[in-house]
C-alpha cells in the first residue's frame, strides 16, 4: 500500500527564458545566438543556447566590450522587455494550474506543481512531464524542462539532470527511479548544483570531503545540522526522498520594496532627479497595495558613477519616518522628495537614484493615533483604486503623478527593444503571407 504521507512534485523551468521569449515571436532568430541585457543596455543576463554553446560569453559580461565577439559570431543584443517576459511567464503558471490546482511560482522562469493524487490521471509523471512540455511549447511556443521528485530538493534537482542529461529528453523523474540508476546520476553531479547549496557551504563541504550529491546524500543528518545548520539538515533528508518543505502556493509579502534604476544619461539639475525618484516612488507603491500592505518609512538614495574616475564621487541617503503607515503614492513621493532636498548637492553628475520602501506591515493593521486628521483618508484609498484601475486599463503610466515629468531625459536606455507583443494592441505580432 502507497504511504499516504507521500510526496511527489515537478519542478517546470523554461529553458534561457529570456532569450526564449525573444525567439517565439522572431523566427528570424529561431537559431541565433541572443543575448539579453540590463537596463541601459549595460551587460548581457540572458544568453540562449546557441550563445553557451559558443562559451566566450559570460553573464554579467558589458555589451560594449562584445561589439567584435557579437559581429564575428552574428550574436543579438536585445534590450529587456520585462513586460513581455512577465506576461510570457504568467501564461505558462495559467498552463500548469491546468494539471494541478496546487502552484508555487518559484521565479519568473519555474515553478513548483504538486502532482498528489494526480497519478492516476496519467500512465506515469514522465508522461505527464512530456505532455506539460508539449502544451506549453504549442501554446506559448517555449521550450520547458521537468524534474520530478517525491521532494522539493529532489524535483530541482531532477529538472537540473533533464537539463544536463539529453537521454531523458528534456523529462526525468527521480521518484520511480531504480536506486542503482539514481547512485549513477548522483556520483556524476557536484554538490555545488544542489538547489540551496551556495560557493561558501560548497567549498566547506568539498573541505570534508562531500564533493557530491550522492556524498551529501550519505552524510549523517545530525551531523550535518551541527556543523552548518538545519536548512542542510533538511537537504540531505529530501536528497533521500522525506519532504520536509511544503508548497507555497502564495508568496509572502515582501518585507521591504526597492525600486532603482542607473540613468539612460547623466543627470545634473535637482528637478530631473525628483522626476526619476517620483517614478520610482509610483513603481513601489503600486507593488505595495499590490500584495495589500502600507509602509511607514521611505529611504531615498543618490550616486555618482563610481567608474567615471575623472568625475567627482557622492552617495548618500536618508530615510523620512510617515506618522501614519500608508500605500498613498502622493504621501510616500512628498517623503521622498522631502529626503531629496537634504541629500541633493549641486555640481555632481548622478547615474543612479532610488527609493526603498520600509517599515511594510498588512494594511488593516494600523494602530491608532491621537489625531483625528493624522488618520489615511478614505478619499486617499479612493484616488488610489481610481488610479490603478486607470493604469491598468489604459497602460502604465497613463495616470501619474506631475512631478514624474512628461519626456524624462533621464529615462532608461532601449535601443534595441522589442515589441510587448502579448500586452499591447498597437505591438501585435504581424503576420504575413507568401
Amino acid at each position: 500500500m502507497a504511504d499516504p504521507r507521500a510526496q511527489l512534485f515537478a519542478l517546470v523551468d523554461a529553458n534561457n527564458f529570456y532569450a526564449s521569449c525573444e525567439k517565439s515571436f522572431q523566427p528570424r532568430l529561431r537559431d541565433r545566438p541572443v543575448v539579453v541585457l540590463s537596463n541601459n543596455d549595460g551587460c548581457v543576463v540572458a544568453r540562449s543556447k546557441e550563445v553557451k554553446a559558443l562559451g566566450i560569453v559570460k553573464m554579467g559580461q558589458p555589451w560594449f566590450q562584445m561589439q567584435d565577439l557579437a559581429r564575428k559570431h552574428g550574436i543579438v543584443g536585445l534590450s529587456s522587455n520585462y513586460t513581455l517576459y512577465g506576461d510570457m511567464s504568467n501564461r505558462i503558471m495559467t498552463i500548469l494550474r491546468t494539471y494541478s490546482p496546487h502552484v508555487e511560482v518559484y521565479s519568473v522562469d519555474e515553478a513548483f506543481v504538486s502532482l498528489n493524487g494526480m497519478g492516476g490521471l496519467w500512465e506515469s509523471p514522465t508522461a505527464m512531464g512530456q505532455h506539460m512540455r508539449a502544451k506549453i511549447l504549442k501554446w506559448v511556443n517555449l521550450p520547458v524542462c521537468v524534474g520530478v521528485g517525491a521532494s522539493k530538493t529532489q524535483a530541482k534537482l531532477a529538472n537540473h539532470i533533464a537539463k544536463e542529461f539529453p537521454l531523458f529528453d528534456s523529462v526525468c523523474d527521480l521518484s520511480s527511479m531504480s536506486a542503482a540508476r539514481m547512485r549513477w546520476l548522483f556520483v556524476r553531479i557536484d554538490v555545488g548544483d544542489v538547489w540551496g547549496v551556495g560557493r561558501r557551504i560548497g567549498d566547506k563541504l568539498r573541505a570534508l570531503g562531500i564533493n557530491t550529491v550522492q556524498d551529501l546524500k550519505e552524510a549523517e543528518p545530525r551531523d550535518m545540522r551541527a556543523r552548518f545548520g538545519i536548512l542542510v539538515e533538511r537537504t540531505v533528508l529530501e536528497l533521500r526522498g522525506l519532504s520536509c518543505l511544503d508548497l507555497e502556493e502564495v508568496a509572502p509579502p515582501r518585507k521591504e520594496i526597492v525600486s532603482s534604476k542607473s540613468f539612460g544619461s547623466m543627470v545634473h539639475t535637482y528637478d530631473e532627479l525628483a522626476e526619476a525618484v517620483t517614478a520610482y516612488v509610483t513603481r513601489a507603491a503600486e507593488k505595495l497595495r499590490g500584495q495589500g500592505s502600507v509602509c511607514g518609512a521611505v529611504n531615498v538614495f543618490v550616486q555618482t558613477n563610481r567608474f567615471r574616475t575623472d568625475d567627482l564621487q557622492y552617495g548618500n541617503s536618508l530615510t523620512v519616518p510617515i506618522i501614519v503607515p500608508t500605500d498613498d503614492t502622493r504621501v510616500l513621493a512628498g517623503a521622498a522628495l522631502h529626503g531629496l532636498e537634504r541629500i541633493y548637492l549641486e555640481g555632481f553628475r548622478y547615474k543612479k537614484a532610488g527609493v526603498q520602501l520600509m517599515d511594510i506591515s498588512p494594511r488593516g493593521t494600523l494602530q491608532g493615533v491621537l489625531f483625528d486628521e493624522a488618520r489615511p483618508r478614505e478619499s486617499g484609498v479612493k484616488v488610489m483604486a481610481t488610479l490603478d484601475a486607470l493604469n491598468q486599463r489604459f497602460g502604465r503610466d497613463s495616470v501619474t503623478l506631475a512631478s514624474a515629468g512628461l519626456a524624462p531625459r533621464w529615462a532608461m536606455r532601449s535601443e534595441n527593444k522589442t515589441p510587448r507583443y502579448t500586452t499591447r494592441w498597437d505591438e501585435l505580432p504581424t503576420a504575413l503571407a507568401n
